[in-house]
């Protein structure tokens, strides 16, 4: 098998071998003297092993020095195995696929979607505890939906001149190193209190969403049970920002 390999590596590529090394390239340049196989491209990359993280942990009697991308750690990661534990190319702690309750960017995530790779972090603080939703009888047309929270805020901020509204609050936020907060959406919002207790810090009170019922009221939800109901836009309530990942 290994013979048919290289056979087929040769009908596509030139070879130089010399000696205890080799090079692989399309140019017949020799390989450098201090590497065992030295593979020279201009318009193509070294593609490792890829492989989810259970299937990296099912790896048995692991070198050290191993080398593999991990498809769903964080973002995706190539990661080397030291002998002992797997590690960042740099040598630090390799990172996990993305979890509820997981610190990361600038607060702690509280939905993943499907992929694995993409959701939803909210700050771990309030930033009000009574704000208005803002301009009652203007008609914003806003979503209900996971994945719109940027978009009606966005909206909001454009239709909306009031200060400090719930939407502005979030929109003009910097917080631990990141400026793209917004407020949430309805089914978000939803999330974020189904794993309150993941998050941390929220009073049992009523947060805004950014999605609107009408153009008097807007989607509210109290952390006290869940209930979610719409209040007119002039009324008060809490702002937690979250931002997508």
């Amino acid at each position: 098998m290994k013979t048919l390999y290289i056979t087929f590596l040769m009908m596509f590529f030139g070879f130089s071998i010399f000696a205890q090394n080799m090079g692989i390239n399309n140019d017949g340049s020799s390989p450098d003297g201090s590497a065992m196989l030295d593979v020279s491209s201009t318009s193509k990359g070294f593609l490792p092993p890829r492989m989810t993280y259970t299937e990296r942990n099912a790896i048995t009697g692991a070198p050290a020095g191993l080398i593999v991308w991990c498809s769903n750690c964080a973002s995706g990661e190539l990661q080397v195995y030291n002998g002992t534990t797997w590690t960042n190319m740099v040598g630090g702690g390799a990172s996990v696929p993305f979890a509820i309750g997981q610190s990361y960017g600038g607060g702690i995530i509280f939905y993943v979607d499907g992929t694995g790779q993409h959701g939803l972090i909210s700050a771990t603080t309030d930033q009000s505890t009574g704000a208005p939703w803002g301009c009652s009888g203007t008609t914003i047309g806003t979503s209900t939906a996971i994945g719109t929270g940027q978009a009606n805020t966005t909206l909001i901020v454009n239709g909306c001149s009031m200060a400090g509204i719930a939407a502005r609050i979030c929109d003009n936020l910097v917080l631990n190193g990141y400026s793209d907060w917004f407020l949430p959406s309805k089914d978000e919002l939803n999330q974020m209190y189904l794993q309150k207790d993941a998050i941390g810090g929220f009073a049992s009170n009523y947060f805004w969403s950014s999605s609107q019922y009408s153009a008097n009221n807007a989607w509210y939800q109290a952390f006290a049970d869940g209930l979610q109901n719409n209040g007119t836009k002039g009324a008060t309530a809490y702002v937690r920002a979250v931002r997508a990942f």
